[in-house]
């Protein structure tokens, strides 16, 4: 993790980075107009023949064949096209220096902890608008197979330029047969999170744990319950970064909730030294803790380390008190897994052409199915979620949050994670109080708030 790359080093300078001489000089030479054919509906970019399209795609939980299935259905399509599909955990360190060279992929799935910060970037991206009003393979305008708002957490300031391709619901999974067993009701709220840990540490279960590289799935459910504490004021707090964010009010509620639980020995210990899908099969095999927060990649991540009859299922992040602003039912959920397509690719045509085919049915309902979690493409998923609990359950609780569902991007936006990894773990594993850790994050965006060279965006 040392070696990792720090993306906020890579923010600054942003500005610069848009207008650097073999950028530049990429941007205004024909390399565009030797890769493109005529255009039509069978090939609306102009794909040439004989090109190779470059994609790097984030080997995370959903791994990447359903880009390699995609890959092999536009081959079928583009015989004479080659289409090459790269996987990465560590897309900022190695993809920055593409970036700064003038040859970045075709398209790149920007995810994981060590994705770049958007703020990076926006200049050098493709606006997404002529993807999404190209025909779908199934001759239909592809912006009206989709689910609505999915331009919404790719938009920064007023530039659309991430497709997020997969619908994620954030919540906290929990055995269901664990839970029948037991006679458990999944909690609500903190305090019934609480009373419930105090039930399983008399049967020798912790109620939570975590690995090292995903300490900030708790930054994440903690953001998640404090906006159904606070609402509006707080969400719009965190996706500006607004000074002192950490401090209110519901933030210190949470913070207070989980420090109790991390000091009343419900916390299960050692996650700081664990890595993280080791301390997911802690949970999902050898069901040594009871809640896991994450997003619904969650089943598919750990398919291969999941005891057998487990019934994976999500619940909604909890409450803070019958004072909240939002109901029980409002979910933390969109559309994730963010490609983009660089403005400086060599084969630009060629990277939206594989995205679009990764927006037809058959790749969607394909991807649907392998990996148990729906994409942006309506209507891929069958009410009986390929016999998946986990998948069942995001229906229902999107269908129980109706309109109250809701995100925030800027922790992606500044790429705050890797910083925020370091306290998190000090945190989860009991090395810091409430007031230390809240002046730690504090610290963290602060410096990224009151740094002139880090373009903001600035949500109303």
């Amino acid at each position: 993790m040392n070696n990792t790359f720090d993306r906020r080093s890579f923010l600054k300078g942003t500005t610069a980075l848009a207008v650097t001489a073999p950028f530049a000089g990429l941007l205004g030479s024909t390399a565009f107009s030797t890769l493109a054919f005529a255009q039509d509906a069978a090939n609306p970019f102009g794909v040439a023949d004989g090109s190779t399209v470059d994609a790097v795609i984030f080997n995370g939980g959903y791994g990447i064949d359903y880009v390699e299935f995609a890959a092999a259905l536009m081959q079928k399509n583009h015989p004479n096209v080659t289409v090459k599909v790269s996987p990465s955990t560590q897309i900022a360190q190695e993809l920055q220096p593409r970036f700064l060279g003038g040859n970045p992929p075709d398209l790149i799935d920007n995810s994981g902890a060590q994705a770049i910060g958007f703020s990076a970037i926006i200049d050098q991206l493709e606006d997404m608008n002529s993807v999404l009003d190209a025909p779908s393979l199934e001759g239909v305008k592809i912006r009206d197979t989709l689910v609505g708002g999915v331009e919404k957490p790719g938009t920064f300031g007023d530039k659309f330029v991430a497709l997020n391709y997969v619908m994620t619901v954030y919540g906290i999974w929990y055995s269901a047969a664990l839970f029948e067993a037991n006679g458990w009701t999944p909690p609500t709220t903190w305090a019934e999170a609480i009373e419930l840990g105090k039930k399983a540490k008399e049967k020798n279960i912790y109620l939570f744990g975590w690995g090292k590289e995903a300490a900030t799935y708790y930054r994440t459910t903690a953001v998640a319950s404090a906006i159904k504490a606070g609402g509006d004021e707080v969400r719009l707090a965190v996706d500006n970064f607004t000074p002192g964010f950490w401090s209110h009010p519901a933030f210190q509620a949470v913070f207070t909730a989980l420090h109790e639980i991390i000091q009343g020995g419900m916390m299960k210990p050692g996650g700081a030294g664990t890595q993280f899908t080791a301390a997911q099969a802690q949970w999902s095999n050898d069901e040594a803790f009871l809640l896991y927060p994450s997003g619904s990649w969650i089943e598919n991540e750990m398919k291969p380390a999941t005891k057998e009859g487990f019934k994976m299922t999500g619940m909604a992040e909890l409450s803070v008190d019958a004072n909240d602003k939002l109901p029980k039912t409002a979910l933390h959920a969109t559309a994730g897994e963010p490609f983009i397509i660089p403005a400086g690719a060599l084969n630009l045509p060629g990277g939206k052409e594989l995205l679009r085919t990764m927006l037809s049915k058959e790749a969607a309902t394909n991807f649907a199915k392998a990996k148990l979690a729906p994409t942006i493409v309506k209507d891929t998923v069958p009410a009986d979620g390929f016999g998946s609990t986990a998948l069942v359950s995001q229906s229902k609780l999107l269908a129980d949050a109706g309109n109250d569902v809701f995100t925030w991007n800027s922790f992606d936006l500044y790429g705050t994670n890797q910083d925020e990894l370091v306290v998190w773990n000090s945190f989860l594993d009991g090395k810091l109080d409430v007031a230390g850790f809240t002046a730690a994050l504090q610290a963290i965006t602060d410096a990224v708030y009151n740094d002139a060279s880090v373009t903001k965006v600035i949500v109303k």
